[in-house]
């Protein structure tokens, strides 16, 4: 039997009940009315959370689909994979009983989104931090509960996680907070931030040398859950043999263009002209001011070229990454869509610690050259990461304004095809070394499609994953471990490639359907004026006649 409830008070429930259950996330959201909340990660939470889900899949699926407009008969599906896919990661995934990342990193995230962004005052901030300190150790203790069999790589990470949470709490977040000149409040974090530091301690002691040694778990998710997960999470329905598939022949152009272009460098060997081309890096502690000089080329290019709007925007600011987050290269880290107010974004790169030694050093930069490094400021930045969230805070259907129902394939897939889209615009025009980096970012990618799918959907270790990123996206061996590792926890990072390969055909049917009407600005502000959303609903928004065929 139908109800009559409408779609929109339906979504404004949902919403909000996903607001509240994950106040982390609704605070990158924009959203700050749970600004003083740790997750619930308990097992009895977990239980409760998947009873509540299931009823809100009834009351969907009792809403009159003759009731609906057009447009919320298209996202009414992507309602229903938001709900199974929460059941599914809840229920069968289970990462909240077999990571301790997950709640290192949530820890470290929650309390860095209230000292990032100033949408109020420090002090407000500031008490709002003192809350979430005292619920660190019902957090942690949530872990010992439920985290008895973790994989090995997974105590490795997590604890690489927790110890970076606990060096912000106790290094980081006393220079954040320095502005605070309230002494009873500056009391309460004193003593919080022990409270909180000390159970992370705990913890790590215990993963270390009582869980860590006896964890015998595999990682893996297997072909079915992996391929279930891209369905429900991003509407893709392709098998894990088609996927990679298309990755092999997608890895295998993609490197005859990159010998093309890396043998005319120097007239050498493709691979050892990329390897000299890689000792053109900026020096330790300079790789922030060069960042900052790319955006400035970038953004007037974009502006002058016609390649897509740039609404009105707060300077971002280029950093370094924090301690808890080093495990990144870069991040671009921007105010939530249903902010009210403009804000400073940040920009964050992984410079060298100065206690590495010179070859580590080195070794480090030598993926930040700087053909890569203008991938990377297009991917975070303009027109990648920060552009995208410009024009999301401009979208009118929450559904696919916010974050919370953001898939992956779109945001990074964004991302990704920037870097290629650029250079095709004629930014850098007969720079070699810059497409040189565009073509080595796009192997990267490429190599985490095949490696993502064969550690979940085949049997491969995490030794063979690396020797992928090594030897078919040339990275340095540290890096391409990193990489490896990245894979076990983080099965969807295979959707960067994905997520463009999507994007190039949504633009040649898209082209193909205007002809002579065609323009890279029309076709880039409907899309991402669309919102987040899979690219099924995109071309179904955006073609007139859609073949449904995602990808080539």
């Amino acid at each position: 039997m139908h109800s009559s409830e409408p779609l929109p008070h339906f979504v404004d429930d949902y919403l909000r009940y996903l607001h509240e259950t994950h106040p982390t996330i609704a605070t990158l959201d924009g959203v700050h009315a749970h600004d003083d909340l740790l997750e619930d990660l308990s097992r009895s939470a977990i239980e409760t959370q998947l009873g509540e889900l299931g009823g809100f899949g009834r009351r969907l699926a009792g809403i009159d689909p003759a009731g609906l407009t057009a447009a919320e008969r298209l996202e009414r599906p992507m309602l229903e994979s938001s709900i199974r896919g929460r059941i599914f990661d809840l229920e069968t995934v289970r990462m909240w009983e077999r990571n301790p990342q997950v709640y290192g990193e949530l820890v470290a995230m929650s309390l860095a989104s209230q000292v990032l962004f100033e949408y109020a005052p420090i002090e407000e901030r500031a008490r709002r931090v003192v809350s979430k300190l005292h619920q660190t150790p019902r957090l942690i203790q949530a872990a010992r509960d439920n985290i008895k069999d973790p994989p090995g790589i997974f105590v490795k990470i997590g604890l690489e996680s927790l110890r970076g949470a606990l060096k912000f709490i106790e290094e980081d977040l006393p220079r954040a907070l320095a502005d605070v000149d309230d002494l009873h409040l500056l009391a309460d974090l004193a003593d919080a931030s022990i409270e909180a530091a000390s159970a992370l301690k705990s913890y790590s002691a215990y993963l270390e040398s009582e869980l860590g040694p006896r964890s015998r778990a595999s990682f893996r998710l297997g072909r079915d859950r992996f391929e279930e997960k891209l369905r429900l999470d991003e509407g893709v329905n392709l098998s894990a043999d088609r996927l990679l598939a298309i990755a092999a022949r997608e890895l295998a152009e993609t490197q005859e263009q990159f010998r093309r272009v890396a043998g005319r460098l120097d007239g050498a060997d493709p691979v050892e002209a990329w390897r000299n081309a890689k000792l053109t890096h900026p020096a330790p502690g300079e790789l922030i001011h060069t960042a900052e000089r790319q955006l400035q080329d970038l953004a007037t290019f974009i502006e002058r070229n016609d390649i897509v709007s740039m609404p009105p925007r707060e300077a971002v600011v280029v950093a370094p990454t924090p301690q808890f987050y080093r495990w990144t290269f870069a991040s671009m880290w921007t105010p939530g869509p249903f902010e009210n107010r403009p804000m400073r974004a940040y920009y964050y790169l992984t410079d060298v610690d100065p206690a590495w030694s010179p070859e580590r050093q080195e070794e480090h930069l030598r993926d930040f050259n700087f053909g890569a490094l203008w991938a990377i400021s297009m991917h975070e930045v303009y027109p990648g990461h920060f552009l995208h969230y410009q024009h999301l805070r401009q979208v009118e259907s929450k559904l696919r304004k916010s974050i919370l129902f953001s898939p992956a394939s779109f945001v990074e897939g964004w991302a990704h095809y920037c870097e290629q889209m650029m250079l095709e615009a004629g930014f850098g025009r007969g720079d070699d070394l810059m497409k040189l980096g565009q073509l080595a970012e796009a192997l990267i990618r490429l190599a985490r499609f095949i490696v993502g799918i064969r550690l979940h959907a085949e049997d491969i270790s995490v030794e063979q994953g690396m020797r992928v990123f090594r030897d078919e996206a040339f990275l340095e061996e540290g890096s391409a471990r990193r990489e490896a590792e990245r894979g076990t926890f983080d099965p969807t990072y295979v959707v960067y490639s994905l997520g463009k390969l999507m994007l190039l055909k949504l633009r040649d049917d898209y082209r193909a359907e205007r002809g002579s009407k065609y323009s890279p600005r029309a076709f880039h502000d409907t899309l991402l004026a669309s919102g987040t959303a899979p690219f099924w609903l995109h071309r179904r928004l955006m073609l007139q006649h859609d073949d449904g065929e995602l990808i080539e």
